[in-house]
């Protein structure tokens, strides 16, 4: 029996920052996936990883990013990922989750980077916002000092919701963050589009969500 859907942020109700990669990689002259190769050395202890730890401030992660890549051959700074990061919004997952909530309990555990070092326009930020509101609890890497895969934040987000493992949905888009989740026994949706999401979402919850 379902009783709660936990969702990721970014790349569910936005858009993959993926595709901005690949586009700063051509525009670049760089080699195509470089970034995400960048993200997945280390993948536990990397700049990344510690900036959504908020283990680094906004020039440390600048500096130690551009150090990772000119390990790889190549000059990326940091600062320029973080340009990268704000896809555009998914109109009909926001709509999903708002019909998701009206019968079950909603969480959402997102890796981010320190408060105010994204670039974000304050429009964005303000609808941002009111999606959060939508979700009963929220769990940030940068506020907890914990971030996915770490099995500890999903089990923090059960223990916030009252909730076990085997009575959760987890939406993510990346394979590597949906691993844990689906080992404690929750059932796990990989998000690639959001027609695709929410038809597997529909067929686990047996509810209309468009």
């Amino acid at each position: 029996m379902i009783e709660a859907v936990i969702w990721d942020f970014g790349g569910v109700f936005t858009t993959s920052p993926f595709e901005a990669f690949a586009r700063y990689e051509r525009e670049n002259d760089l080699p195509a996936d470089l970034i995400r190769r960048i993200n997945s050395q280390n993948h536990l202890t990397n700049a990344w990883a510690r900036f959504e730890r908020a283990e680094l401030d906004l020039d440390s992660f600048d500096k130690a990013f551009a150090d990772e890549a000119l390990a790889l051959g190549h000059y990326v700074p940091g600062k320029d990922i973080i340009g990268l990061l704000s896809g555009d919004f998914r109109p009909e997952m926001i709509e999903a989750l708002r019909r998701i909530k009206s019968t079950f309990k909603t969480g959402c555990i997102t890796n981010n980077v320190p408060a105010n070092m994204t670039g974000s326009n304050e429009g964005r930020t303000l609808y941002a916002k009111e999606v959060m509101a939508l979700f009963d609890h929220v769990i940030e890497s940068a506020k907890t000092g914990i971030r996915k895969p770490d099995p500890r934040i999903y089990e923090m987000m059960c223990e916030a919701l009252s909730v076990k493992p085997e009575a959760c949905i987890y939406l993510d888009d990346l394979g590597v963050n949906l691993k844990p989740a689906r080992a404690m026994g929750m059932a796990t949706i990989k998000v690639e589009s959001g027609p695709q999401a929410i038809a597997a979402l529909e067929q686990l919850t047996s509810m209309n969500l468009h």
